[in-house]
């Protein structure tokens, strides 16, 4: 397993495009997508660790990331999430993981 610390990324995360912010969902997806196929080719989980963040993080930014994944074909539900998935979420507040998966499960393909 391997560790991802948000506040590597950003104390600050927020937006959906570098139009709302440098530190923005889309952005961060790219940091995700590179860190994910590294878990999945040595097949183990990626842990994004959301503890250190001190600030409310919102709903375009995690949509962005997370269900961007999935949107933009980088990445199956299936490939992220369950048992077998690569990507954990570790954080005090429960309802970032629930909100995170939900984004993912919901996310559909486009094109």
């Amino acid at each position: 397993m391997t560790v991802y610390d948000l506040s590597n990324f950003s104390d600050t995360p927020f937006g959906r495009y570098s139009d709302d912010s440098k530190h923005n969902g889309t952005a961060f997806r790219e940091i995700l997508i590179d860190k994910l196929k590294q878990a999945r080719q040595d097949k183990t989980k990626l842990i994004v660790d959301f503890d250190s963040i001190k600030i409310g993080i919102g709903s375009s930014f995690l949509e962005e990331a997370f269900g961007g994944l999935v949107r933009k074909g980088y990445f199956t539900k299936e490939e992220l999430t369950g048992e077998l998935g690569v990507l954990d979420i570790k954080s005090d507040q429960d309802f970032y993981k629930k909100e995170i998966f939900a984004y993912i499960n919901e996310a559909k393909l486009e094109g």
